[in-house]
């Protein structure tokens, strides 16, 4: 089954959240079960597309609106990253650096898909299925259908997912001609609340959407931005599917990014070196608890609380538990994090930004991983915490309710806490201080965690089934 995920980011092409981590993993363990998964996606004028080669595969131009653009589909010549990665290149709108926040994105995401669906229309690249992931390419599955100019694909099976229900695309009605040739009495498939909404018509028009858990897949029944009645009406087409990691890069024992590579047998020692590393190079002492963010610090990842929930413990328990934040997001928050970091120096460090070997080196070198999110459609950090033996303390919601356990429960390895709020963090903080002065409970737990299969391959399969189960309409 020849399979196209179309996706507006793809690591370590270019990217920007999880979408890029699963998109730039899920195709090649299915290419390992036997599939020929390919991946689609915008040209970026990035790193990835200076440093490797590429071939043109198909050239035209195209529509968008009144005026005709000119496109070029490129495709990595080695298939390096174990599937073929095609991009698409028009010049002056998908060649520039960023992959979002320019004024003109809903034309770009637009002609992506013109473009994509003209190169499959007229080329030998029929795929079995099409696979959309989020609202860049959400207007593919109602195009085949209803679209004269591709009735050649319209039996074409398309399966949507999505990673963030909280982002659709929309658009107002005016920019309707910038769409090719349509079915003008199924414009209703389009429409969400009064506007064009790209996410609302791929769940209408996909024949199967998947969430990246079981748990988010009910969530958006009643958080969605909108969207919940539509998701409640369409439940039944809905599968949730808890996304992988690539043990091949998140692995202890061969991480080239981690100075101090460790297997379970020696995971006291390996993430205590590695802790050393981390924090010689922050100034704080490796032998308090270290409480690490990675992420976003943005509402929607409840980074907001983080600063008065760190200076509230950090006066409680005075010298006693150190913290360390990694991202980068809304202003305010970073100064107030800054701030933190010059009033507790010996207890608090930021680094505002986002650097993968930092990363790395953190989920090692950290002995607890908070992520105190009010959404998180799966989360894929806490997964990368439990490959490296580092507690997940995780707000119970979406994936995360789905992926950890709290340890206070039969089988559990994490630190789970309901609500949102600075009071619940400071409680699930000094649950985590109290794990950690229990040593031997700590390890056996960091073991348990270890252990645990969130590998690609289970993830791969279900896929797999699911999209088997749409075979018979091929």
């Amino acid at each position: 089954m020849r399979v196209f995920h179309l996706s507006a980011e793809c690591y370590p092409v270019a990217k920007v959240g999880g979408l890029a981590d699963v998109v730039g993993a899920l195709p090649k363990y299915q290419n390992q079960l036997g599939l020929q998964a390919a991946v689609v996606m915008p040209f970026y004028d990035r790193k990835f597309t200076k440093e490797n080669e590429f071939e043109v595969v198909f050239q035209a131009t195209e529509l968008l609106g009144m005026q005709r653009f000119y496109f070029e589909i490129l495709k990595e010549k080695t298939d390096k990253l174990g599937f073929e990665l095609y991009l698409v290149k028009i010049p002056g709108l998908l060649d520039r650096e960023n992959v979002y926040s320019y004024p003109d994105e809903t034309q770009q995401f637009i002609a992506f898909q013109i473009a994509f669906l003209d190169w499959i229309t007229w080329s030998q690249q029929t795929p079995d299925l099409i696979h959309c992931h989020d609202h860049h390419s959400g207007l593919v599955p109602f195009l085949l259908q209803h679209s004269k100019l591709y009735s050649r694909l319209a039996n074409t099976p398309t399966v949507f997912t999505i990673h963030n229900g909280q982002y659709h695309g929309a658009f107002g009605w005016d920019k309707l001609s910038l769409l090719p040739e349509i079915d003008l009495t199924k414009t209703g498939l389009l429409d969400w609340n009064g506007a064009i909404n790209p996410l609302a018509a791929a769940v209408k028009c996909c024949w199967k959407y998947t969430t990246v858990s079981p748990n988010y897949l009910e969530e958006l029944t009643y958080s969605s931005n909108g969207l919940e009645y539509l998701f409640y009406i369409e439940r039944a087409k809905g599968v949730g599917i808890v996304n992988g990691i690539d043990t091949d890069i998140w692995n202890p024992q061969t991480d080239p990014m981690i100075p101090q590579k460790y297997p379970v047998s020696k995971l006291a020692s390996g993430k205590q070196k590695n802790k050393a590393i981390l924090c010689e190079r922050f100034e704080l002492s490796s032998d308090k608890p270290l409480i690490s963010f990675i992420g976003r610090l943005v509402v929607e990842k409840g980074a907001d609380l983080l600063a008065g929930a760190i200076k509230s413990t950090i006066q409680a328990h005075p010298g006693e538990i150190n913290f360390f934040i990694l991202g980068a997001g809304d202003v305010k928050t970073q100064e107030e994090l800054l701030v933190l970091k010059k009033q507790f120096p010996k207890q608090c460090n930021v680094f505002i930004g986002y650097d993968e070997s930092l990363a790395h080196l953190v989920y090692a070198g950290s002995d607890f991983l908070l992520m105190p999110s009010r959404v998180e459609p799966c989360g894929l950090n806490q997964l990368y915490a439990l490959r490296y033996g580092t507690v997940p303390v995780v707000r119970t919601t979406g994936g995360l309710k789905d992926t950890v356990i709290d340890f206070g429960d039969e089988g559990g390895y994490g630190i789970r806490f309901l609500n949102a709020s600075v009071s619940d963090m400071i409680h699930a903080i000094g649950r985590s201080a109290e794990l950690y002065a229990n040593t031997s409970q700590l390890q056996l737990l960091r073991k348990r965690m270890m252990a645990l299969d969130f590998s690609w391959d289970r993830s791969a399969k279900e896929y797999v089934n699911l999209y088997e189960s749409l075979k018979p309409a091929i």
